[in-house]
């Protein structure tokens, strides 16, 4: 009877090895068909797709073929047009129109690019030129046209034009940003000082802080964020211009709904300024005393006894003294450096006056590369034309202004000494 019971259990043993083993090579054999026959559709696949572009190829060189014998007198082609007419035709005068800037520097800008940007060769497709990608991301930044228009320009597909654009954004912020946006030395800060009070007569002062909103299209998630304190959707940006007209600093990126104030406490330029990171050790000599370098701000910024604001005109049952009414206009009229140097940076730049299409992952990068390129262009000495100016007075979203901020600052006595020092200097002038 064990013996029965012993030989049972081993058969059922020996069938359910056999079974198993039996499953397994069935799951095998499975397995290598499937693998077979996606191994051969995907085989299958790239051939008609090689057979599909040989086909495009020989199709679009008969097409225009037959166009150039029969219609000579049609529009030139749109490779020929930039070969042709932008690399040899081209006048200095149509540089700065379309490019907004001169040949050589644009030459410059391709060859610091290059790195970035070069592509190599398919063998089904020859890559674009590094000087043909820049002039058409450029073109893009200056008229703010349409994909469509300018890939019908420049014989390129409208997500060639995309691309050009964000590659050429990001190479920008990568590789100039370290040169032509970065911080000031000692001797850059003497300067910007000499200027301040040269041509605006503020003195002790290297920078302005003001802010750039960029139009932008109805974001897909929390637009009501994006909509500023005149009403429509915007970018926010915190910009730090010198006594050239050059930008030091720029954050971007913000909500247009964002309070100025929040950026400028969370930004590396508040813990730098604060830490005397803008002025040289030891402090230079104003009004007798060491004082740090300071900066111009709007009302819409903190007091600091390294960022100055004008007076509140408006007191309650106080007449505001004439001393502080000469600081505030010697405030404003300081304050005109940063603004011109936003009005020509989207005069030269009309992605950041009109409304920009991008989408929101892009905008920033966007407005780093035009501000770079400001900077790139004002230091080549590249001419400005007036009726840029005009084309900016009529876009359609001018800057809003923002509210007064009234909270006490952490250092409120120091900057109201520092500012009352200021009007004793603006007295001792007049």
């Amino acid at each position: 009877m064990e013996e029965e019971d012993t030989l049972r259990s081993l058969m059922f043993l020996m069938t359910y090895l056999l079974m198993k083993r039996r499953r397994d090579i069935n799951n095998a054999n499975i397995q290598r068909r499937n693998e077979i026959q996606r191994r051969i559709r995907h085989r299958q696949y790239f051939f008609q797709r090689q057979r599909r572009m040989l086909m495009m190829m020989i199709a679009g060189g008969i097409r225009s073929n037959i166009r150039i014998r029969t219609r000579p007198w049609t529009n030139t082609p749109s490779t020929d047009w930039w070969e042709r007419v932008v690399m040899t035709e081209f006048q200095p005068s149509d540089w700065l129109d379309k490019f907004r800037m001169s040949r050589e520097t644009f030459f410059y800008l391709c060859d610091k690019l290059r790195p970035r940007l070069a592509r190599q060769d398919t063998s089904f497709r020859l890559a674009l030129p590094v000087e043909k990608r820049v002039a058409v991301a450029l073109w893009r930044l200056a008229s703010n046209i349409e994909y469509r228009t300018i890939s019908s320009l420049f014989g390129v597909g409208k997500s060639t034009v995309c691309r050009c654009v964000r590659d050429m954004c990001h190479a920008i912020v990568a590789l100039l940003r370290p040169v032509y946006l970065r911080s000031p030395d000692d001797q850059e800060l003497e300067d910007s000082a000499e200027l301040f009070l040269s041509q605006w007569g503020f003195p002790h002062c290297v920078a302005a802080v003001t802010t750039l909103h960029t139009a932008i299209i109805t974001p897909s998630a929390n637009a009501s964020d994006y909509a500023n304190c005149d009403g429509w959707l915007s970018v926010l940006s915190q910009v730090v211009v010198n006594g050239r007209g050059q930008f030091w600093d720029v954050c971007a990126s913000f909500p247009g709904g964002t309070d100025p104030a929040d950026i400028l406490q969370n930004s590396t330029l508040w813990a730098t300024a604060s830490e005397g990171g803008l002025s040289p050790d030891p402090p230079p000599i104003f009004m007798g005393q060491p004082l740090r370098y300071v900066l111009l701000g709007e009302a819409c910024y903190p007091l600091q006894s390294w960022l100055m604001k004008a007076f509140p005109e408006e007191k309650r049952g106080k007449t505001v003294t004439e001393p502080l009414r000469v600081f505030n206009r010697r405030l404003r009229r300081a304050l005109h450096v940063a603004e011109e140097a936003l009005l020509r940076l989207r005069a030269r730049w009309q992605c950041l006056s009109k409304r920009n299409d991008c989408g929101l992952d892009v905008v920033p990068t966007m407005i780093l590369a035009c501000c770079i390129l400001h900077n790139v262009c004002e230091s080549h000495g590249d001419v400005f034309k007036a009726e840029w100016q005009e084309e900016v007075a009529e876009a359609e979203s001018p800057q809003p202004s923002h509210k007064q901020f009234l909270s006490p600052s952490t250092d409120q006595t120091q900057a109201e000494e520092v500012r009352r020092l200021y009007c004793d200097y603006f007295e001792q002038q007049d």
